[in-house]
């Protein structure tokens, strides 16, 4: 993370940090748990509070969350097909689409926190698929709410081992995110060969 970051961070604080989860919300690439493991060691140092830190940062997620998911559900298939042209993630949108269909709230739950790179694509697929609005709002709050928490008590229990602990959360979300792909796939696979049990 850029040294201008973190000084914008610990100058402005939660105006920065509301936009920036924001961003990474809607898809900006951005090492966001880093930062929220950075933030937690600001904490610890006494430059940030715990609470305005976790509150502003989940609330900055979910209005980013709720662009993606009106970006599918008012842009829907047209718009998602001209954006997924131009900027390319066709394949992620697919994938997010299956996701969501087998997976629906548990999977909106789980790409707050566990697997975050599904995250962007997870919000437009809802949208795409008219899941219920307030039900996306009530699992999106959870959800990005415990990211917060867990990333920020992170870096605030483990100020002095921040890299480590981020590189380690970092290559554990990637793991699952191709677990479950493969998972997805070897059952689309067995279910095409028709094998009966």
């Amino acid at each position: 993370m850029s040294g201008q970051l973190l000084e914008l961070l610990t100058t402005y604080g939660m105006p920065v940090l509301f936009v920036l989860m924001a961003m990474v919300s809607v898809g900006v690439p951005f090492p966001s748990s880093l930062t929220l493991i950075a933030l937690g060691s600001f904490v610890a140092q006494g430059d940030l509070d715990f609470w305005p830190v976790v509150l502003v940062g989940t609330a900055g997620a979910v209005a980013g969350d709720q662009v993606g998911y009106a970006i599918g559900y008012w842009g829907g298939r047209p718009l998602v097909d001209r954006a997924t042209r131009r900027f390319g993630g066709a394949d992620k949108v697919e994938a997010a689409e299956a996701f969501s269909r087998k997976w629906a709230g548990p999977g909106i739950f789980f790409s707050r926190w566990l697997i975050g790179p599904l995250g962007p694509w997870i919000n437009v697929t809802s949208g795409l698929s008219s899941y219920s609005w307030p039900r996306f709002v009530m699992i999106d709050v959870v959800g990005e709410l415990l990211w917060l928490l867990i990333y920020v008590s992170l870096g605030r229990a483990f100020s002095d081992q921040v890299q480590a602990i981020a590189d380690i959360l970092g290559n554990l979300a990637w793991v699952v995110v191709g677990l479950l792909a493969v998972a997805l796939i070897g059952w689309k696979l067995f279910k095409r060969s028709g094998v009966r049990g």
